[in-house]
């Protein structure tokens, strides 16, 4: 979390600050140091490896919102204490609210996405989405899987990111639009978080005009020919949205500079990756989507998965340009536009 110094030394700073370079100021509030804090607590062992319904992962969606109410970061709308609650059934992998039970042998879990939000100044009803999975798999025969990099690695940033805008709205530079964070639960059990996220929307579908979704952000991958780390896999950027692509390379060539690799962003990419995260139900939804990715590992869904191997610095970089490019999205004099089928 920010020390009271910090956010009075962002203030000082904005004096004579242009809207301009205003996200690089901010951007530069977004630190290894707190991003290291964040992740080796994150995915410490009191939070058993955040399996959906199990104690691990209330504990998490606690820490979650007890951080945005420290920072006085607001609750997204139909929310309950910044909770969206609703129940999953693994083995059908349904979703339904938690007032709407109606099948009596279905072994419902109570769970909850998180979700905060920075209101827009000018065009407050256009909502800019940025989502990541708080779950991970728990524990198994008595070892946990803490999951740092699945996902600690974007949900953890998505706090930084979030912080960002705030101070930006205490220096009186609120962006445009709406910015929701969104932190979903049950990715592991099938994407269910995002699925009754988009069957049950805080705000609507037809007002959200981007997604960005952080799944695994924190590693490199050691299949990817390449000597440069600082890299990060785009997916999805030019699926829908022409004009979205376009922003995302103007904004990374003009700030961090990050390699951007499209390797599975393939149509018959065997990985299928555009279907396996939270951003696939924005997609379906006709809604565009970038979905940042660093790739896969060793340590992918084991109990090795810990936060002593997260690369802090590409993880700052990788955050740092979607803040970036939130920012820019958020801040357009034209809102992105779908104009692939």
């Amino acid at each position: 979390m920010k020390k009271f110094n910090t956010l009075l030394l962002i203030l000082a700073l904005s004096v004579g600050c242009s809207q301009e370079n205003a996200s690089d100021k901010y951007a530069e509030t977004i630190t290894s140091e707190e991003l290291t804090d964040l992740i080796y607590e994150f995915s410490s062992d009191k939070f058993e490896g955040r399996n959906t319904g199990e104690p691990g992962q209330k504990l998490a969606v606690e820490f979650i919102r007890d951080f945005y109410k420290s920072n006085n970061i607001i609750k997204a709308e139909n929310t309950e204490d910044y909770f969206q609650k609703f129940l999953v059934d693994f083995q059908s992998r349904q979703v339904t609210r938690p007032d709407n039970i109606n099948e009596d042998n279905i072994d419902w879990v109570k769970t909850e996405n998180v979700a905060a939000i920075i209101e827009g100044s000018t065009y407050p009803n256009e909502y800019i989405v940025l989502t990541a999975h708080l779950d991970h798999v728990g524990t198994e025969n008595g070892e946990i899987f803490n999951g740092a990099d699945d996902d600690g690695s974007g949900s953890m940033a998505l706090l930084e990111i979030a912080e960002a805008f705030k101070l930006a709205e205490l220096d009186g530079n609120r962006p445009k639009r709406s910015i929701v964070i969104l932190h979903v639960s049950a990715e592991e059990k099938g994407l269910l978080g995002s699925k009754y996220y988009s069957e049950n929307p805080l705000y609507p579908l037809d007002d959200t005009i981007t997604n960005l979704n952080l799944d695994m952000i924190g590693r490199t991958d050691p299949t990817r020919n390449s000597n440069n780390d600082e890299y990060i896999y785009l997916i999805g950027t030019d699926r829908l949205s022409t004009m979205l692509h376009k922003t995302s390379e103007e904004v990374n060539d003009r700030t961090v500079n990050l390699e951007l690799d499209y390797r599975f962003n393939a149509w018959d990419d065997p990985n299928r990756f555009y279907e396996r995260s939270d951003h696939w139900h924005f997609a379906k939804n006709n809604i565009p989507v970038i979905f940042y990715f660093s790739g896969t590992h060793e340590d992918y869904h084991q109990p090795t998965d810990t936060a002593d191997k997260i690369r802090y610095d590409l993880l700052t970089k990788r955050t740092r340009l979607i803040f970036h490019t939130a920012w820019e999205i958020a801040n357009m004099d034209e809102r992105i536009e779908v104009d692939q089928n």
